[in-house]
């Protein structure tokens, strides 16, 4: 991984935006100043900066998930791909579906908009030699997608006892707030971590059990 990000850093890499932010678009454009990248042009919808670039093909696309034009992530991701670009996503990414789609339909990295510009320059970078950038993001996104990895298929006391374990309550904690012996609300643990491994969903340590719990929506998502 370091030896690409030291390739790409030595070529002029050609990308484009598309947001439907003029404040986004022109910071952008400073951003690639600032990184050495080459601005290939900004719009705010895919066919817009297809039309810019109609001879000169991006080697990237940033791009926004919700644009003001309605249009589809999916059909979006499709056409830049077509046109002989690659994608990253750069999004506030609140709409886990959409970051699913955009995903399946190719998009090769996933940077949330609170991330640093370090961060987005980086991943473009790799993008660019065609590298496919699973950082957390992503992984968790394909994780909870059930085209991309099976359900648990929890009962309702194992989603119970998941809910007071991940939330951080010892075993003994959670096995009292249920009213049940420990002995059993290990016993349920341990049924929540085998159906998560049947699933392709390995839960080793406690840190795993609060992930899957956030990604199949059993706990809500704590402040980032």
């Amino acid at each position: 991984m370091q030896d690409a990000s030291l390739a790409a850093t030595n070529r002029e890499i050609c990308v484009g935006i598309v947001d439907d932010h003029d404040a986004i678009r022109f910071a952008f454009r400073g951003v690639c100043e600032e990184y050495g990248l080459q601005f290939c042009g900004a719009s705010d919808t895919v066919a817009g900066l297809l039309a810019l670039n109609s001879e000169h093909t991006c080697d990237v696309v940033v791009l926004d998930l919700s644009l003001a034009d309605g249009s589809i992530i999916t059909d979006n991701v499709k056409a830049i791909l077509q046109a002989g670009s690659q994608v990253l996503i750069f999004s506030i990414a609140d709409k886990r579906a959409q970051v699913a789609s955009a995903l399946k339909a190719g998009a090769a990295a996933l940077v949330r908009k609170s991330q640093s510009m370090d961060d987005l320059v980086k991943a473009i970078r790799l993008v660019a030699l065609g590298v496919v950038v699973n950082n957390t993001e992503t992984s968790a996104v394909i994780d909870a997608d059930v085209v991309f990895k099976e359900q648990a298929n929890l009962s309702p006391r194992e989603r119970e006892v998941l809910t007071l374990y991940a939330s951080g309550f010892a075993l003994k904690q959670a096995a009292a707030e249920m009213n049940i012996a420990q002995s059993t609300a290990k016993e349920l643990i341990d049924r929540v971590r085998a159906k998560y491994s049947s699933a392709g969903r390995p839960t080793s340590t406690k840190t795993d059990l609060l992930l899957r719990a956030i990604e199949d929506g059993i706990l809500e998502e704590g402040p980032q």
